[in-house]
């Protein structure tokens, strides 16, 4: 890294319902927050009637921005960055507000991004955390509704709506019939949006990701990551159904219940609905990466976008707590053959899992099956659904000894289909295989290989690889035959009968 990168970064996005500061640590592919503070403003409340950001909110916006301006500049964040959002845009008394910004953050940029930027910076952060995202964007705010398309080609057709939580509220004076019937014509003007049908919708914005939480919450999902949280429009339509008719009291008592966004979790779920009526959509993605990881993307790592985000975190973390930096490229080759007809998809996950093969080497071994497990279960960023973290995280168990039916692997096993399990269980052994074999060292690994056949798996080693052999790399050659269905026999140099077992 050249000595004038800077090595923290930070964003202030300023909402018509809250404000949020993230500092980033590094340049990286994937962001990496390391600060991350909401204050709850509500600037936008009463907007709709008065046409000016309310009074108290204004009050308190010096204090959080003075807090925010101490610690940005006390932890040397540069790029440092106020985005401000539909409130302050749309308020006449906005430029004034600015201004008494200005004086209690003397030098930091302050931008009032309008509706279609807005749109535009929430895309790109879809893309920062779902690089293969194809379908539409609908980022929720207190005061507007961006709306955005992207494709293999880019991102087209953004439109902004004043379908904020707040403003909606305001608009219909409470009434959810009445909010039902605003949001309809509001998304019946934006013509473009019938082409939409029957394409993926990602969420983004807090209020969404509220309806998410409060929906895991209820139905017991077995991992407590909002990125990628994904419904098919039966489910999203039930979900939306319950949280528009379910009184708060009820909400409260859900575990990790978001209190603070509770009042907007019926407007926010109205507009959730009208665009499943209007779009049909083939399924629903939360996405925690907006606005401020579009703004990072633009800003700090523009030109690490075209990385591959899972690979980019497989390698960081094979870096950082792995003993060899060439072991895993070897695995990838050697573990080819088990899978002959394997998808694109499949063949990234497979890399991924073999760049991080080495990553509990250094944690307690009777605890280090269960560490790597969590540890790859739970990682932020990566760009990758819940299906695909639990077969990354089961493979990696089974590498470290780990069994299928341990207890503290039922979260993957909820997630995982018959399919990626069977994947999982054949490559978590394979590499438990591959380190008997060679203790981590490339060198030993060189002179093995393994062969898929009909109606047996082979290992063939070299006459300067024999030694390797022994009870540790039978039992885990026979483990693996048994997993795949098929009879397992090692092959040596020299020798006509093979080693069968059973």
């Amino acid at each position: 890294m050249q000595a004038d990168v800077p090595a923290r970064s930070a964003v202030v996005d300023l909402g018509s319902n809250s404000v949020r500061m993230v500092v980033f640590d590094g340049i990286s592919r994937n962001p990496v927050p390391i600060f991350n503070e909401k204050a709850v403003l509500r600037l936008g409340r009463g907007l709709t009637a008065t046409g000016r950001l309310n009074e108290d909110g204004m009050a308190m916006a010096a204090d959080v921005m003075r807090r925010f301006h101490a610690i940005a500049r006390g932890m040397n964040a540069d790029p440092f960055e106020v985005l401000a959002t539909a409130a302050v845009r749309d308020a006449t008394n906005g430029p004034e507000f600015v201004e008494m910004l200005r004086q209690v953050m003397p030098g930091v940029p302050i931008r009032i991004l309008s509706g279609i930027e807005e749109a535009d910076h929430a895309a790109v952060g879809v893309l920062c955390g779902i690089p293969e995202a194809d379908g539409l964007v609908a980022d929720i705010g207190g005061g507007s509704l961006e709306v955005i398309r992207l494709d293999k080609e880019g991102r087209h057709d953004a439109s902004t709506l004043p379908l904020g939580v707040i403003r909606l509220s305001d608009r219909a004076e409470g009434d959810l019939s009445r909010a039902k019937a605003i949001a309809d014509a509001d998304l019946a003007g934006v013509e473009w949006l019938e082409g939409m049908k029957g394409r993926t919708l990602y969420l983004v914005g807090g209020a969404f990701r509220a309806l998410a939480r409060l929906n895991m919450a209820r139905t017991d999902y077995p991992l407590n990551i909002l990125h990628y949280y994904t419904l098919n429009t039966s489910a999203a339509r039930e979900m939306t159904a319950w949280l528009i008719g379910c009184n708060r009291k009820t909400l409260e008592k859900l575990p990790n219940a978001p209190r603070k966004r509770l009042d907007d979790v019926p407007f926010s779920a109205t507009v959730l609905r009208r665009l499943i009526r209007r779009l049909e959509p083939e399924r629903i993605v939360f996405c925690v990466d907006g606005l401020r990881e579009g703004w990072y993307a633009l800003n700090v790592a523009p030109n690490l976008q075209a990385e591959d985000p899972l690979d980019a975190v497989a390698r960081e973390m094979s870096a950082r707590l792995g003993r060899s930096r060439t072991l895993p490229e070897a695995l990838v080759a050697w573990t080819a053959p088990l899978f002959p007809d394997e998808t694109p998809q499949q063949a990234r996950l497979r890399r991924a899992v073999c760049q991080m093969s080495d990553i509990g080497c250094h944690d307690h071994p009777e605890y280090r099956a269960e560490q790597t497990f969590l540890r790859v279960l739970w990682m932020q960023g990566g760009g990758f659904d819940h299906e695909a973290r639990a077969a990354l995280a089961t493979a990696l168990a089974l590498r470290y000894e780990g069994e299928i039916d341990a207890p503290w692997l039922a979260p993957a096993r909820a997630l995982l289909t018959e399919e990626s399990r069977d994947w999982a269980m054949t490559l978590g052994l394979a590499l438990r295989l591959a380190y008997a074999l060679c203790g981590g060292t490339e060198v030993l690994l060189d002179g093995t290989h393994l062969a898929r056949e009909p109606d047996a798996l082979r290992l063939y080693l070299t006459s300067a690889r024999v030694a390797v052999r022994g009870d540790a790399v039978r039992r885990r050659l026979s483990r693996l035959g048994q997993v795949m269905g098929l009879e397992s026999r090692l092959e040596e140099d020299g020798m006509t009968d093979a080693v069968a077992f059973a």
